[in-house]
């Protein structure tokens, strides 16, 4: 299937002995096509990008041309209005491969036409990953461009739809040993592959590939991060993205958190026990 391997990359680049924060751009300035770059076109000098699947073994992918460790990436997107496209990825990447990686996810799992799609976010660090939560969107993702955000400071990982925080995932791992990405620089990635062996209702509904290519639109890229490719640079942009980044949510965004999960969330690994799963301690911690 097109699934590409090659998502999570192999090789660590040399260390960096300075830190810079770096905001703004477009397409053309700030990001690569690293895998099937025949399926990606970037227009309006730059500020605008589709992203096509052609078919089970051939997507698309972006991704940053800088490294960083912390910072916030946001995008503008219009899904696909064919739902059963299986998968399209909003993430952040790490630069180190393997069992052991870091990995932050925002995605969006297709569905058979006329169904919603699911956003799906994931968060693996040291290679423990499992702590999924998914939501219904309470919005037509395919009606007009939505902006999705992924903040990472060395405190907690927020992620955002149109600025409207959805899930807050705290780091824990001094006080309680729960695995959090503190030390190794990432990528910013964005992809569309087929994954419906799994992604599109559990691989119950496939792809009607008769109606490809499916496409993905983009307009805009911001990339407030602390570019850093290892070495001392990790310490300076743990300073950086320190206080006054660690303040935690508003009484307003917790609210409307809350208010977002109460209605559209239907998954949360942290309470599911099925087959014996057990949930993690941060389960029992506060998350904003």
């Amino acid at each position: 299937m097109g699934k590409p391997a090659a998502l999570i990359p192999v090789l660590a680049l040399l260390a960096c002995l300075a830190f810079g924060l770096v905001s703004g751009g477009n397409f053309n300035d700030d990001c690569d096509a690293t895998w099937e770059p025949q399926n990606c076109w970037v227009y309006d000098a730059g500020n605008s990008l589709s992203l096509a699947l052609v078919s089970n073994s051939s997507g698309s992918m972006i991704r940053s041309k800088r490294q960083f460790i912390f910072g916030t990436v946001s995008t503008w997107i219009q899904a696909s209005s064919r739902a059963t496209l299986a998968r399209h990825r909003h993430n952040i990447l790490p630069i180190l491969g393997g069992d052991n990686h870091d990995e932050i996810d925002f995605e969006f799992l297709g569905n058979e036409t006329g169904q919603p799609y699911t956003l799906h976010t994931n968060v693996y660090a040291d290679g423990v990953g499992n702590k999924e939560m998914q939501f219904v969107p309470w919005f037509d993702p395919t009606g007009g461009y939505h902006k999705y955000t992924i903040s990472w400071t060395p405190c907690m990982i927020v992620w955002y739809v149109d600025d409207l925080p959805i899930r807050v995932f705290r780091n824990y791992r001094q006080s309680n040993g729960v695995a959090f990405p503190t030390s190794r620089p990432m990528y910013a990635y964005s992809s569309i592959w087929s994954a419906d062996d799994w992604a599109t209702q559990g691989g119950r509904v496939k792809t009607d590939w008769t109606h490809a290519p499916f496409v993905a639109n983009y307009h805009g890229i911001d990339l407030d991060i602390c570019e850093c490719y290892g070495g001392d640079c990790i310490y300076g942009c743990a300073g950086a993205y320190g206080q006054p980044y660690c303040g935690g949510l508003t009484d307003e965004q917790r609210w409307k958190m809350q208010w977002v999960q109460e209605r559209y969330r239907i998954y949360d690994y942290c309470v599911d026990y099925k087959d014996g799963k057990v949930p993690g301690v941060e389960c029992s911690l506060p998350q904003y």
